[in-house]
């Protein structure tokens, strides 16, 4: 066997080799900036909800507009994991009235 031909048998699986661990260093920066950014997008629902919650419980009623926006926010930051304080505000969002009160 020759020089060139032992060069090409250990050139091609260092290559190889090399592929693959370039691609999987892609693959998890990906992976953990698509933790960053689900985390991120999750606070700022988490945010919004709490600040409508405050707002829409002071007035003592939620209009329909409201529940519709809140209801929205809630589904998305949902699907991006459980969170049971978040639920329990959901629910007592929902129990306010959509009218304003008779003064």
């Amino acid at each position: 066997m020759t020089v060139y031909q032992w060069l090409c048998l250990i050139g091609v699986p260092a290559l190889i080799a090399g592929v693959f661990k370039y691609l999987h260093g892609l693959i998890k920066r990906n992976m953990e900036d698509s933790k960053a950014l689900k985390a991120g997008i999750q606070a700022l629902l988490r945010s919004q909800m709490i600040s409508d919650f405050n707002k829409y419980t002071e007035k003592g009623f939620a209009p329909i507009y409201a529940r519709e926006s809140f209801e929205n926010c809630w589904k998305q930051y949902h699907s991006l994991g459980v969170n049971g304080v978040m639920d329990d505000l959901h629910k007592k969002f929902l129990e306010l009235p959509t009218e304003a009160p008779d003064e």
